[in-house]
């Protein structure tokens, strides 16, 4: 699939919650601190040091700056600064050329909806100013928290397209190689909002 980019771009937007915003300079320590929390990073190979973290603050900077749009720091207006992020951002983890939406909070915020809530938003952008055909998401098969995220949101998993992720060493990280993907296309999205407008 091609990737696109949106001009100007659309970095900060407000859902009933949260506030999707640019990251900032201060974001960076509490996202380490997230990033070397043990059961935050317990379905990936492990926890990260300051400099890996700070290079993927970069790294989501740097997407923003290209396309217009990806991954957002997410903050609770008048109850904490940074939780955060969610967003998109484009992967090939699958073997091809992807748009993922996805998402990793602080372990104070879980289970208040907020995953939910900005992957939500994220889905509006691909599918509205973005005009994708669909957007996946994908994880470890034990990460039962992310999956429900994914179907609270409309997306389907087809066990076929379970796929090994490309860059986990097999040998050193045997229990996070096999992933499961789910999917979710425009027009199934477009008939979920319009049932539940109705309804």
């Amino acid at each position: 699939m091609s990737i696109p980019s949106i001009s100007p771009a659309q970095p900060a937007v407000r859902t009933e919650r949260l506030l999707l915003r640019p990251w900032r300079d201060e974001d960076r320590e509490p996202f380490a601190a997230m990033n070397a929390d043990p059961v935050v990073m317990e379905h990936f190979p492990g926890t990260m040091s300051r400099q890996s973290s700070d290079a993927l603050v970069d790294g989501f900077r740097a997407h923003w700056q290209e396309l217009g749009w990806g991954v957002w720091a997410v903050e609770i207006p008048g109850e904490a600064p940074f939780i955060g992020f969610v967003g998109l951002g484009r992967q090939d983890a699958p073997g091809y050329p992807v748009v993922e939406v996805g998402w990793r909070l602080a372990r104070p915020f879980w289970g208040r909806g907020y995953a939910t809530e900005g992957a939500q938003r994220g889905l509006e952008l691909g599918f509205g100013a973005l005009a994708l055909d669909e957007v996946v998401s994908f994880t470890v098969p034990q990460n039962t928290r992310s999956r429900a995220v994914m179907e609270r949101i409309g997306m389907h998993r087809d066990p076929a397209e379970d796929f090994d992720h490309p860059r986990v060493d097999p040998v050193a990280y045997p229990h996070i190689v096999r992933h499961v993907l789910y999917r979710i296309t425009g027009d199934e999205w477009r008939a979920r909002h319009v049932q539940e407008d109705g309804a």
